[in-house]
């Protein structure tokens, strides 16, 4: 009798145990596979039809396919979440994983000296620009600058096109033709070229521009060719002058503290692809906007590029007046040795 007391008694002991450990392996393994199913977000103001969204979402894609579905990244774009001006505070903060971000708008607040990157005729391709702020001392001390700073890491080059200016007003024939016109201004560096143009300028966000344009408060705007497709802008834009100007780079930036977090084969992951598709996206720029140019000659727009006198006019004017009038947004020293790199 008391064999059987006692075994009846061991009985659910055991099997209480057993419950606890089992109910503990699998509290383990849900944890770890919890750990393991990670999202993060990424911002964009680019419509889903510009060159950059489209490289961007490919860049989500690949990182959640490669990893299969340990990392998950979701893309946002057409400012769902944060616009062109307001995503860099936000991946600082950590309100985003990570975010589309435009050098010569963002970073300038941050560190003035990235005014050079605007600087017009001053690189003359991406890499020339990329390398001065990678191996240069100066250019690396100002991007280091910017990173720490903004607690945030490159993961990916993103760029936009090269600058060049459209209007809806008049044939863009020369330098005179420009007086009196209605510029959309987005960067500060851009506002010394208008003045010595003598046009008017208002200050708008990417996002704002169809609608001054249909309405007739601006009637001109610097832009890479891409976006005047990407955002209908040339429904209203006519006229297209060359040469560029500067080459607008962009970036995939993640915040710095999140990145860190991430296991060691997901950071190795994130950044192969993000060097694969930024080269993509390098090789691809230049010959997306000259495909958006030949549309919009085919649309019955007009694009002059100046030569001879109007050329050496230009010129003259950006030697005389606009890049004087540029001087206080950089330290001179950058400038000098953003110029002696250039000429290597």
């Amino acid at each position: 009798m008391n064999t059987i007391f006692i075994k009846n008694l061991i009985k659910p002991r055991f099997m209480s145990k057993l419950i606890t450990i089992i109910t503990s392996f699998i509290l383990i393994f849900t944890h770890s596979v919890a750990a393991e199913n990670l999202v993060a977000r990424m911002s964009g103001h680019w419509s889903p039809k510009h060159q950059s969204a489209i490289h961007s979402q490919i860049f989500a894609d690949e990182v959640t396919k490669r990893s299969n579905g340990r990392l998950t990244i979701q893309f946002f774009p057409s400012k769902q979440l944060f616009g062109i001006r307001e995503v860099m505070g936000a991946i600082t903060s950590g309100a985003v994983e990570l975010g589309g971000v435009v050098g010569v708008v963002s970073f300038p607040p941050i560190n003035k000296n990235f005014n050079v990157a605007s600087y017009p005729g001053l690189f003359s391709s991406y890499e020339q620009q990329r390398n001065f702020f990678k191996e240069s001392d100066t250019g690396s001390k100002i991007w280091d600058d910017l990173t720490t700073k903004s607690n945030s890491k490159l993961i990916m080059y993103n760029p936009v096109g090269p600058v060049m200016t459209f209007s809806s007003a008049r044939e863009l024939t020369g330098v005179d033709v420009m007086k009196g016109l209605k510029a959309r201004a987005l960067l500060k560096s851009e506002r010394p070229m208008w003045d010595a143009f003598e046009a008017n300028t208002v200050s708008l966000p990417t996002g704002e521009v169809y609608t001054a344009l249909q309405t007739g408060m601006i009637d001109t705007i610097n832009s890479p060719p891409g976006s005047i497709e990407a955002y209908s802008w040339w429904e209203y834009l006519n006229y297209a002058q060359k040469p560029y100007q500067y080459f607008a780079d962009a970036y995939i930036m993640a915040n710095k503290d999140w990145f860190d977090s991430l296991p060691a084969d997901l950071q190795e992951l994130v950044m192969e692809v993000g060097a694969e598709v930024g080269e993509l996206a390098t090789n691809t720029i230049l010959d997306a906007g000259e495909s958006t140019l030949t549309k919009f000659v085919e649309r019955g727009g007009v694009v002059t590029t100046l030569s001879g006198a109007e050329k050496a006019k230009f010129d003259a004017m950006m030697t005389e007046k606009v890049m004087p009038g540029m001087a206080d947004m950089f330290d001179k020293e950058v400038l000098m040795a953003a110029e002696a790199y250039a000429k290597k």
